[in-house]
């Protein structure tokens, strides 16, 4: 016959092997479940949702739909393509441009404050602010003011410089040119239309035309507002006895000044003054937004932007 203790440890042991039986044929069932909050809550510890990242590409705007579909748009579908992690957006700097495709066409555009305020509202966190300029002058600063406005409304916020800004950027420009440019003969030479300005970036033609000689292009370089003016370039154009002119716009679109001041047939477009002084004039009437080479600059740029060296500045 048992002792009691003998019976209580006996009875210790079979309580002990009931309950492993039980753990090993239910165990399973007592996981939590998937969308058990408890592990949800453990996984949210671990996992930081990351905020929205956007570019929000800037130009002057064109009221001419044609171009601004193989320029500006194009541009834009370029960088979307380039960069799916991020939702492009769309703003231009011209007023007039904005009012006038509202009330023609019924086209809504933001200016940079109203579209960087949208970003701001929907939850961006990360914004790339893209120009696509050409030159840094009055229109550029403007847009590195309104940014300025918002550099404690997001996480980060970064812009990309314009076309023309560091030495390697004005070689890519001329690279990029070329993919545009016919065959030139000895007496058979381009004249790029540049928009100019008063700023001090104006210099910037000025240092395109070097680079352009240095290549040992046939290319000559005016502008519509300062200098070189058409009366300059046409002195080159005499003293390198060319006969003949290809005009084509070095602007983003081929807007009012390629249409009119360029290639128009009043007696002050270039095309008129140059046949007047005896030239042979082709028109290109083409904005470099078409140029796939300057699309692929600006593409660069942004990427610039998320390499965190928006400058472009090389390490020694």
């Amino acid at each position: 016959m048992f002792s009691k203790v003998k019976k209580q440890k006996i009875l210790v042991v079979i309580s002990l092997l009931i309950c492993s039986l039980f753990l090993a044929a239910y165990g399973d069932n007592l996981q939590p479940a998937a969308g058990d909050p408890v592990e949800e809550q453990e996984n949210l510890e671990f996992q930081q949702p990351e905020g929205k990242k956007g570019i929000l590409v800037i130009s002057f705007g064109t009221s001419y739909p044609e171009t601004r579909k193989v320029t500006i748009d194009a541009c834009e579908e370029k960088i979307a393509e380039s960069f799916p992690d991020y939702e492009v957006r769309r703003a231009f700097t011209s007023s007039i441009i904005i009012k006038k495709l509202k009330e023609r066409d019924n086209i809504i555009i933001d200016t940079p404050e109203e579209a960087l305020s949208k970003m701001k509202e929907e939850g961006f966190t990360k914004v790339i602010v893209q120009p696509l300029h050409i030159i840094p002058g009055y229109e550029y600063e403007e847009v590195l003011a309104v940014v300025n406005n918002f550099k404690d409304s997001f996480e980060q916020l970064t812009v990309g410089r314009p076309v023309l800004y560091g030495i390697e950027d004005y070689k890519q420009a001329v690279e990029a040119l070329k993919q545009q440019l016919p065959a030139l003969d000895k007496d058979h030479a381009v004249v790029l239309m540049g928009h100019g300005t008063t700023h001090p970036a104006n210099a910037c033609y000025s240092c395109l035309q070097s680079m352009l000689d240095d290549e040992g292009l046939k290319v000559f370089v005016g502008v519509v507002e300062g200098y070189p003016g058409i009366d300059n370039v046409i002195a080159k154009l005499k003293r390198n006895n060319i006969k003949e002119v290809t005009l084509m716009p070095y602007m983003l679109v081929a807007g009012d000044h390629a249409v009119n001041d360029m290639a128009g047939d009043e007696e002050d477009s270039w095309k008129s003054i140059l046949e007047r002084e005896g030239f042979v004039v082709n028109i290109y009437l083409h904005g470099l937004g078409e140029n796939i080479g300057y699309q692929e600059i600006y593409v660069q740029r942004v990427q610039d932007c998320i390499d965190g060296n928006p400058l472009g500045i090389k390490e020694e």
